[in-house]
């Protein structure tokens, strides 16, 4: 079975991306701020034309937000190790989150 989504390819990061998906519109700002913190710190850079472009493709659950689609460019730029370590942080992140 072939993989649509590119975050798929990942287990872990499939994992992490569906609980941002079922996380509360508050939790899944914070989120994104929070993978973009990471992703800079990893070293992850945006091309600055690559978010525009993703600007105009707006039939992905993650861009009705505007963080929430950053975020996303950073993850899918970054090489797969760092996509792996992020989603485990994530997942982190999103249990303490629903736990407060």
């Amino acid at each position: 079975m072939e993989n649509k989504r590119w975050y798929d390819k990942e287990p872990t990061l499939s994992l992490a991306v569906s609980l941002i998906k079922n996380s509360k519109e508050e939790v899944q700002i914070k989120c994104a701020d929070f993978i973009k913190e990471k992703a800079q710190n990893y070293g992850v850079t945006l091309n600055n034309n690559l978010f525009g472009a993703f600007n105009y493709v707006l039939h992905r659950w993650y861009d009705s937000s505007e963080q929430l689609s950053e975020a996303f460019c950073y993850l899918k730029e970054a090489e797969l190790e760092t996509q792996k370590q992020i989603a485990i942080e994530v997942i982190a992140f999103l249990e303490k989150a629903e736990t407060c």
